[in-house]
This record gives structure tokens, C-alpha cells and sequence, in this order.
């Protein structure tokens, strides 16, 4: 083995997460628009036709495909389809902390400014409708904040008598948390409230007003 030829090897690559490559990969946009010259959010209620999750909020986006050039053009085009408007439109694109799920997927969040609200013209294929929510609103409105906990079922022939403590092995559990936002008669939760929470600590952070 040429050793020399290994080590240039393992310091050359960019290190990623391990086991990444078996994950789904997402991509969505987190989309401000000025609403009678205030800033909104915008969220969509997805398609009651839709196969998962019909009829729950979310964001614009959707899985990165292959021949996409990298995460962010996934958001872009996914919002440009599902709102109808050109992808020239989304302006001042910026990434969030991206977030890997206990679900096997990789979700890379982005923010970023529509143009020309009245514009939008949902598929109805995908978007059942879409709503906004004043950022004024989000500001003074705590989540809620729930545990859910996972329960670790190994299989039935999983060797126990290879691991030190055998059957009485002490798994570590966790709590995974989930945020709860409420506005009017929408409910907002799971990956999409845990995007939107990120977003307004991050405003909360700057010390920033916004109109």
C-alpha cells in the first residue's frame, strides 16, 4: 500500500456526513413578500390530491434532482413551478442551516425576497393555496413547543451476545422537539415550523426592525 498516495488522498477530499449518501436530499425556499408594504411570510397548503402529506403547510420546494446544479437552484425552481412565477422573480437568495432529519433526508432551507406578489398563480397540482403571515405577527408569537420520543426496537435476530450488556444494553433515547405556530385557522408544524423558528431567531438576533 503506497501510504503517501493514501494520506493525499483522505486530505484532498471534503469531508461530508457520514452515510449522506443514503439520504433523500430536499430543498426549500423560505419566501418574504410585501403585503400592502409590510413584510409577510409565505407559506403554501399543499395539494388535498397529493400522495404525502396532502393538505399541510409548507414551504415551496422539493426533492434536488441529479441534473440540478446544486441545492439552491432546487429551490429556485421548485418555487418558480409551484407559484407560477418566473424564477427571475426570487431575489436575495440566501441558505439557512440546513437540517438532516431522523427520517433519512437532508433538508437545505433558503430565504429569499418575491417580487410582485400579485403575481403568483399556484399549480393546482401541487398547492392546494397559499397564505402569509406578517412577520410583525411571527415576532410576538412563540411557538409551542412539544416532545416526541423515540422508541428503539431492534430485530429479532439482532446479536445481542456480540455487545457488551447483551439484551440489557442501555440505548441511549432521545426527545425529538417540534414547534407548533397557529395563525388564524392554519396550523404550522414539523420541518416547516422548525425553518421558520431558525429564521426568526436569526431576526430576533439582529437586533433589526422590519416594516
Amino acid at each position: 500500500m503506497d501510504i503517501q498516495k493514501l494520506i493525499n488522498q483522505i486530505n484532498n477530499r471534503t469531508p461530508t456526513i457520514l452515510g449522506s449518501k443514503n439520504f433523500s436530499k430536499y430543498a426549500v425556499l423560505l419566501p418574504l413578500v410585501q403585503v400592502k408594504g409590510e413584510y409577510h411570510i409565505l407559506f403554501e397548503v399543499r395539494s388535498l390530491q397529493l400522495r404525502r402529506q396532502p393538505g399541510e403547510v409548507c414551504f415551496p420546494g422539493g426533492r434536488v434532482d441529479h441534473s440540478d446544479e446544486d441545492e439552491r437552484y432546487t429551490a429556485v425552481r421548485e418555487t418558480s413551478e409551484e407559484l407560477g412565477i418566473t424564477e427571475n422573480s426570487i431575489h436575495h437568495i440566501s441558505q439557512l442551516d440546513y437540517m438532516i432529519s431522523p427520517f433519512g433526508t437532508i433538508i437545505y432551507p433558503f430565504v429569499g425576497f418575491i417580487k410582485n406578489y400579485e403575481d403568483i398563480q399556484v399549480n393546482p397540482s401541487e398547492v392546494e393555496e397559499i397564505f402569509t403571515v406578517p412577520l410583525s405577527f411571527l415576532l410576538q408569537s412563540k411557538p409551542e413547543i412539544f416532545q416526541v420520543r423515540y422508541k428503539i426496537e431492534p430485530e429479532r435476530d439482532f446479536p445481542f451476545h456480540h455487545i457488551a450488556g447483551g439484551e440489557k444494553y442501555n440505548w441511549q433515547l432521545r426527545n425529538m422537539e417540534e414547534c407548533f405556530y397557529y395563525f388564524e385557522d392554519k396550523v404550522i408544524w414539523g420541518l416547516t415550523a422548525k425553518i421558520l423558528k431558525h429564521f426568526m431567531e436569526m431576526i430576533e438576533e439582529s437586533g433589526e426592525d422590519l416594516p
